[in-house]
């Protein structure tokens, strides 16, 4: 599959939340973005089905805080609308009660959060015959550069959005935090190719502030 050129965002916001699948009821965030929500900010700005982005490095630009907050949560989803519901016919109203559904939780999420996203696109196999590499460089750098995107990028949920900004690669990058340790494995994407999507899991390391992506081994 061909590549694309590098692309790199910087990417900022107040609050951070990449939740740790071991922690379901209470939610913690992991010390740093995951590869799987970077990969969700670089797909707000440009997602097409011709093109599948990787993301090669992080770069962490201000030192891990944290910040414990309790919220209310709705703690159910409304339910699928039935047929009846679609055609009109008689039958039970679909209702979700956000008073009786209510549920307080607490969070550790992460405070001021800064980080450099190095990342790459490869066509895939549903790419068209007028589908190119180029064609496809073009339009993320003219959407980057005017700061459009399909939704708005966030960090981990909804309520903590993302500011981003291009960076040319002609560009100076900024200097990542002097940090040198080991974060533990990590969500690194979900495998969408059997009939549920699977979690996979890599071992960081972060190594002066920067998390390299581009050899890790991935495991189920």
């Amino acid at each position: 599959m061909k590549k694309s050129k590098p692309f790199r965002l910087r990417v900022s916001g107040e609050n951070a939340c990449f939740t740790r699948p071991e922690m379901k009821v209470e939610r913690v965030s992991y010390d740093v973005i995951t590869p799987s929500a970077a990969r969700g900010i670089f797909e707000a700005i440009l997602w097409k089905p011709a093109i599948q982005w990787n993301i090669r490095q992080i770069d962490v630009l201000k030192p891990v805080k944290w910040e414990s907050v309790r919220r209310n949560e709705v703690g159910k989803k409304m339910g699928k609308p039935s047929a009846a519901h679609m055609t009109g016919g008689r039958h039970k109203p679909l209702e979700l009660s956000v008073e009786k559904e209510r549920q307080q939780r607490a969070g550790l999420f992460l405070k001021h959060v800064e980080y450099v996203l190095h990342a790459d696109f490869e066509m895939t196999a549903k790419a068209g015959a007028d589908d190119t590499v180029t064609k496809f460089e073009q339009m993320f750098l003219r959407r980057a550069l005017q700061g459009q995107c399909f939704q708005q990028p966030y960090f981990g949920c909804r309520e903590f959005p993302v500011d981003f900004e291009l960076i040319g690669l002609k560009d100076e990058l900024p200097e990542p935090i002097q940090e040198t340790r080991d974060l533990g494995w990590m969500l690194y994407d979900l495998d969408y190719r059997g009939k549920e999507p699977m979690p996979q899991f890599f071992h960081a390391q972060l190594v002066n502030g920067s998390l390299d992506l581009r050899d890790v081994e991935v495991r189920s």
